[in-house]
């Protein structure tokens, strides 16, 4: 398939979100607007809306940014937990029925502020184990009628979506992207996602997972269309290389200051995926010629943890190295968010689309 390239648009109550630019109103519908439509100008596909309790509500958001756009893809962040199966297929059905089917779901089974909103999901092996249901259930609901589940986690009896989501050639349903590198997040993802995610890890590791999970789902007997690969990780593209390491490195130092990057979450510092990219900083500072490690020993966290850098043909040589081991879906950021939609678009992306 040809490859899919998305942005990440801040959900956040707080402005300034990793060395954003703080702006009144930074999170009001047309903020938000503009950025979507921004990326709909400059050649994107969509954007990530990230999820976790205290943040705007997720599907919400998406459900407007649909509403003002025309292209534009939200990927929706969603947790099974804060969701029930059927609840989630019904809506996620009507806003891609409503959008002409733009609609991807990204999948969360990671920790959150559990109590806030209810849920007990216990320890990580039960946590998967629900989320395997649950994606089970989703797309049954999309695809079938008169479903009847029986679940540990989630039942359903003769329930039927009334409304579908879009058809269209080989798309039946939102594409499901999974992330997850634990023993029990890869059977999940081998077996029930459309796509996984990978955090920006060195050629070598993404390269072994890939090999690992498609023998998983050839051991577990995967009953879908085969898994997909994608790659969510900060870009930092300047007009050279050497200005590109100049900005990289004086944000770095912001962040060693503490000086408008914030904290990493500490609930992700128990996450295998996140402790992988921690862990690469003893590797080197820099690592397959412009993968810089250095800004995750500073409170870089997901794909603020790992950057790569460069000018617009630097970044578009390491992509390509990435998407020569099968990733084919690419979610890209850095800040100031508005302004860099512009400039990796126009700079960035048509190199990618040679």
């Amino acid at each position: 398939m040809s490859p899919q390239f998305l942005w990440y648009i801040p959900n956040q109550v707080e402005p300034g979100h990793r060395g954003d630019d703080v702006v009144e109103h930074h999170n009001s519908l047309q903020t938000l607007t503009s950025h979507a439509r921004t990326l709909e100008e400059h050649g994107w596909g969509g954007a990530l809306l990230g999820t976790g309790w205290g943040r705007p509500d997720t599907f919400t958001v998406a459900t407007a940014l649909a509403a003002r756009t025309t292209t534009f893809q939200p990927l929706i962040a969603i947790r099974p937990g804060y969701w029930r199966p059927a609840n989630f297929a019904s809506a996620a059905a009507t806003l891609d029925h409503l959008s002409g089917g733009r609609v991807l779901i990204n999948i969360v089974s990671g920790t959150d502020d559990l109590a806030a909103y209810g849920d007990g999901e216990g320890d990580q092996a039960h946590r998967y184990a629900r989320t395997r249901e649950f994606l089970q259930i989703v797309r049954k609901l999309w695809t079938e009628e008169n479903v009847t589940y029986r679940g540990e986690h989630f039942s359903v009896t003769d329930s039927t979506v009334a409304l579908r989501p879009v058809v269209r050639g080989d798309r039946r349903h939102p594409r499901l992207y999974f992330g997850g590198a634990s023993p029990a997040a890869e059977e999940v993802a081998a077996t029930e996602a459309d796509v996984q995610l990978f955090w920006g890890e060195p050629l070598d590791g993404v390269a072994e997972r890939i090999e690992r999970l498609r023998l998983l789902g050839d051991k577990l007997g995967r009953e879908h269309a085969p898994l997909e690969f994608g790659l969510r990780i900060t870009t930092v593209v300047r007009d050279t290389t050497e200005q590109a390491w100049a900005d990289a490195e004086a944000k770095m130092a912001r962040m060693a200051a503490g000086n408008g990057f914030g904290g990493r979450d500490r609930r992700w510092q128990t996450a295998v995926g996140q402790r992988r990219l921690l862990d690469l900083a003893a590797r080197g500072d820099v690592l397959d010629d412009n993968l810089y490690t250095a800004p995750g020993r500073y409170g870089g966290g997901g794909a603020g943890t790992t950057w790569l850098v460069g000018s617009a043909e630097d970044v578009a040589r390491s992509l390509r190295r990435y998407q020569a081991l099968g990733v084919t879906h690419f979610v890209l950021s850095d800040t100031p968010y508005l302004p860099e939609i512009r400039r990796q678009g126009d700079q960035l992306l048509p190199l990618l689309r040679e």
